[in-house]
C-alpha cells in the first residue's frame, strides 16, 4: 500500500488550489487526480504535539481507580502504570489504530507519541509503526525510557527500543524518557547520547507536577530543566511536555527546544496552567493521551487562557506544524510548495476530507484506510481485556 501520493485538491470555494506530488505541496502539476470541494475550506492538517497512544482504549470504560487518586504521583500509580504495565501486543495495536483512526476523522494528520509498555518492550514501536501506516496518520515515535519498574535494565530496554524506529514517509523516531524524577543521571546521559548519535530529540515530560521539581532539587538541581540540560540530553529541538512548574526564565533558557501544553490534561489532573510557556515562540498544543480532536484541544487552551490572562496562547495549535515540519525537513509554511502534503477540507467546521502525504485517507468523513467498524468492535474487545488485567 502506497504511502504517499499525488493529488490536486480544489479549488475551494476561496478559490485555494494545493498541488501535491509524492507526498509535499508543488508550485504546480498536470495530470494528476483531483480532489473536487467547492463547497469546503483547504486547511493544513492538524497536529497533535503529544500523546499516548497507548490509552486510546480509555473511551471504552476504563475502570475507576480505587481508592481515587488524590495527587498526581497517586493518579500516575493508580492509573496511568497500572495500565501500562498490562499493555500486550494485540491491546496496543487495537488502541493505536482506533486512536489513528478517529485522529484522522478529527483532521488531525500527524500525532507526536510517547509511548511506555514496561512488560512489552521490544517490539512495541514497531506495532505503532505498522499502526500509523496502515491507517495512514503521520508520527512521530518514541519510548519514555524509565527506571520506576524494573530500574537501570529497563530504561537501557527503553533507549534501545528507540533505535528501532526506521524512517518513512510517514514516520519518524525521536529518543524518549519518561520524566526526570524516573531516572538516574546515566540514563538522562545515555539518552542524550543516543539523539545525538541518531541525529534526533529527546522527548520528555517536564515539571508536570511540583513532584518533578522537588525530585530534581533533591539530585542537586534548580529543577529538572537544569538536570537535562546539564546532563547534555537537551539536544537542539528537543520536545518537552507539560511544563507547568517552570519559570519565565527557566523557559527562556531552553533555547532551541519546543514546549508541548496540553491544557485538558493538566487541568484533569489538577497540576495547573503553564503560564510560563509564554516566554517561548516553539510552544505547540498537544493532548496527553486525551483524544486527538485538536478543535476541542484549542478551544479549551483558549478558555484556560483567558481565565489566566495569557495573550500568547492563540498560535500553539499552528505552531504545531513548524515542529513537525523540523523533523521531517521540510518547509515549514502549510499549504506552501515544499511543504508537507497534509490537508483537510472541512465545510461548516466538519472534516470532509483528508489528505496526508498526498494520500486520501478520509472521504466524505468515511475513513478510506481501515473499516472504522470492525476497529471499533476489535477496540472494545481488546479494552475488556484490558480492564481484566488490570
Amino acid at each position: 500500500m502506497a504511502l504517499t501520493g499525488s493529488i490536486i485538491i480544489g479549488p475551494d470555494r476561496r478559490g485555494r488550489v494545493v498541488t501535491i506530488v509524492d507526498g509535499v505541496v508543488v508550485a504546480l502539476a498536470e495530470g494528476l487526480s483531483r480532489l473536487a470541494c467547492p463547497d469546503g475550506e483547504i486547511e493544513a492538517g492538524s497536529v497533535c504535539a503529544h500523546t499516548h497512544m497507548y490509552s486510546g482504549l480509555v473511551r471504552y470504560g476504563m475502570p475507576a481507580a480505587e481508592p481515587p487518586p488524590g495527587t498526581f504521583l497517586e493518579i500516575l500509580e493508580r492509573v496511568w502504570w497500572r495500565l501500562d504495565r498490562a499493555l500486550d501486543a494485540p491491546i496496543l495495536r487495537a488502541a493505536a489504530r482506533d486512536y489513528a483512526a478517529r485522529a484522522l476523522l478529527a483532521g488531525t494528520t500527524t500525532l507526536i507519541d510517547h509511548h511506555e509498555s514496561p512488560c512489552m518492550i521490544e517490539g512495541s514501536l514497531a506495532i505503532l509503526t505498522e499502526a500509523c501506516e496502515q491507517i495512514g496518520v503521520r508520527a512521530l515515535l518514541c519510548y519514555g525510557a524509565s527506571e520506576r519498574n524494573f530500574e537501570r535494565a529497563e530504561a537501557q530496554r527503553g533507549l534501545a527500543e528507540c533505535r528501532t524506529v526506521e524512517p518513512s514517509a510517514l514516520v519518524r523516531g525521536l529518543v524518549g524518557l519518561h520524566a526526570s524524577f524516573t531516572v538516574s543521571d546515566a540514563t538522562v546521559r545515555e539518552a542524550g547520547e543516543l539523539a545525538a548519535s541518531l541525529g534526533s530529540v529527546l522527548h520528555v515530560h517536564v515539571a508536570e507536577d511540583r513532584a518533578d521539581v522537588e525530585d530534581a532539587r533533591r539530585r542537586g538541581w534548580t529543577g529538572p530543566l537544569e538536570r537535562l540540560a546539564a546532563l547534555g540530553a537537551l539536544v537542539p529541538g528537543s520536545i518537552l511536555a507539560h511544563g507547568v512548574h517552570l519559570t519565565a526564565a527557566q523557559v527562556r533558557s531552553a533555547e532551541g527546544c519546543w514546549f508541548l501544553q496540553n491544557p485538558r490534561s493538566n487541568e484533569g489532573n489538577r497540576v495547573g496552567y503553564a503560564g510560563s510557556l509564554a516566554a517561548s515562540d516553539r510552544v505547540a498544543l498537544g493532548t496527553d493521551g486525551w483524544d486527538a480532536d485538536m478543535a476541542v484541544e484549542q478551544a479549551a487552551l483558549l478558555r484556560l487562557a483567558a481565565a489566566h490572562d495569557d495573550a500568547a496562547a492563540g498560535g500553539r495549535l499552528a505552531a504545531g506544524q513548524r515542529l513537525v515540519a523540523e523533523r521531517f525537513g521540510c518547509a515549514a509554511e502549510p499549504l506552501a510548495p515544499g511543504a508537507l502534503g497534509d490537508v483537510v477540507v472541512r465545510q461548516d467546521g466538519r472534516v470532509l476530507d483528508v489528505v496526508v502525504a498526498g494520500r486520501l485517507v478520509v472521504r466524505d468523513g468515511v475513513l478510506l484506510t481501515g473499516d472504522l467498524a470492525a476497529i471499533t468492535v476489535t477496540a472494545r474487545a481488546e479494552a475488556q481485556r484490558l480492564w481484566t488485567r488490570l
